[in-house]
């Protein structure tokens, strides 16, 4: 009868328990709709997110409004996940957008996977 080496066999579970530990494969969370309001000299932003919350183990934790080079100009936090709210719209006010920007991007982020590669772009009208 073969025996596996202790070594082989320790080394197994590392890279099993790392592989399953991986917020690569927490899903990210998914910004569903952006709506921009300009008051006076600063924007609000209403963004609607999607995201599998779980629960304070994994949930949507925040989004910003980035300019076209990625230079954060606002981020909204949001404290507490939204279980049984999906999905779900937050907002941000006072957003100072320098002059003659054209287009922003909008990024979500969860406590597990942090910031979703994927960003909305928005018009500003």
């Amino acid at each position: 009868m073969r025996r596996d080496n202790p070594y082989i066999r320790a080394m197994r579970y590392v890279i099993l328990s790392a592989f399953l530990a991986s917020p690569a494969f927490a899903d990210p969370p998914t910004i569903e709709k952006v709506a921009a309001t300009r008051s006076g000299d600063t924007w609000r932003f209403d963004v609607t997110i999607r995201h599998p919350d779980t629960g304070w183990d994994d949930y949507a934790d925040g989004w910003r409004v980035l300019d076209m080079n990625g230079n954060e100009l606002g981020m909204r936090v949001l404290h507490h996940p939204h279980v049984d709210e999906q999905p779900f719209t937050r907002s941000l006010s006072g957003v100072a957008i320098p002059e003659g920007t054209t287009q922003v991007q909008v990024q979500a982020r969860d406590n597990v996977g942090g910031w979703a590669e994927d960003t909305m772009v928005i018009d500003l009208n």
